[in-house]
């Protein structure tokens, strides 16, 4: 599979299905690699993804990522096998251990050890049936990894890794405990907004809910970050590492930033300067890979 060096990351909960369509087929267009959706309160991003992948034809489709307290192993294998059939080869099966607050307080499970957790799933999903027609190809995993030892077991496991919320600092840091092999796919926030208060302002509204989760926290006190940068909706210094925003030679710089340091593919997030959901299409349109 070949995911190129540039993805979008998006939300499409909040879109009419139509409109999702119509930008994903825009997405394909501007010759983007992958498509990466998230799973948390809205659509299933599985049933989102096999609906895409009817409207497409080249587009890797991605989950970034589906929550493992959602479905059992077995579930999962299924997924990945059936997908990867639908979609002729295009789609990559991104898995994580979630939060807390989403896998105990909405979805009422117990939480248990991350990295313990996602190994078990990953050991079961390889020794799951399935009878199905087998792919051409087998749809790769990545998992949502950030710290060392989640990190390691994507090298040892999976493809590869895809860290969210996360700057360049951090893809040199994971870049060093993969090894040369794995990918390194990290989400990079990405907002067309020259002036600092409004670009901010955006930043902090996007990330509210992330500043509460401990996951990102602790991720984010490696870096050199502490509980004062949490505070208020995020300091300057945390809202400038996790989003770049200015003009489109900041944008750049930033993603060449990440692939400097090992990224093997950027996952772009453009986030809307109005404060809506959904990809910023002028973000998508300036750094379109067939255009550039």
């Amino acid at each position: 599979m070949d995911i190129g060096r540039l993805g979008c990351w998006t939300f499409f909960d909040t879109l009419p299905i139509e409109d999702a369509v119509r930008i994903t087929k825009k997405i394909e267009e501007w010759g983007y690699g992958a498509l990466w959706i998230p799973e948390a309160v809205g659509r299933d991003p599985f049933a989102l993804l096999t609906y895409f992948a009817t409207a497409t034809d080249r587009l890797v489709l991605a989950t970034g990522i589906a929550n493992i307290y959602a479905r059992d192993a077995m579930s999962l294998r299924a997924l990945q096998q059936t997908l990867a059939e639908l979609s002729n080869g295009r789609f990559l099966l991104g898995l994580g251990v979630s939060h807390k607050p989403m896998v105990t307080d909405l979805r009422g499970h117990d939480y248990a050890k991350p990295l313990s957790t996602m190994r078990r799933v990953l050991e079961a999903m390889e020794q799951s049936l399935y009878i199905g027609p087998p792919p051409a190809e087998e749809a790769p995993v990545v998992i949502g990894a950030l710290r060392p030892k989640m990190l390691a077991l994507a090298a040892e496991m999976t493809q590869g890794a895809h860290p969210y919320n996360v700057p360049p600092e951090h893809t040199a840091y994971a870049r060093d405990i993969l090894g040369e092999g794995p990918w390194l796919c990290p989400d990079q926030k990405a907002i067309l907004v020259t002036d600092p208060s409004r670009a901010r302002e955006l930043g902090r509204q996007h990330l509210g809910t992330y500043l509460t989760l401990p996951n990102y926290r602790n991720n984010w006190r490696a870096l050199g970050f502490g509980d004062a940068d949490f505070e208020n909706g995020g300091s300057d210094a945390l809202i400038d590492a996790v989003f770049v925003w200015g003009d489109e030679k900041a944008i750049a710089d930033r993603i060449q930033a990440h692939y400097d340091a090992g990224a093997t593919h950027v996952c772009l997030q453009p986030i809307r300067s109005d404060g809506q959901m959904g990809p910023d299409l002028d973000i998508l349109e300036a750094f379109a890979p067939a255009k550039n």
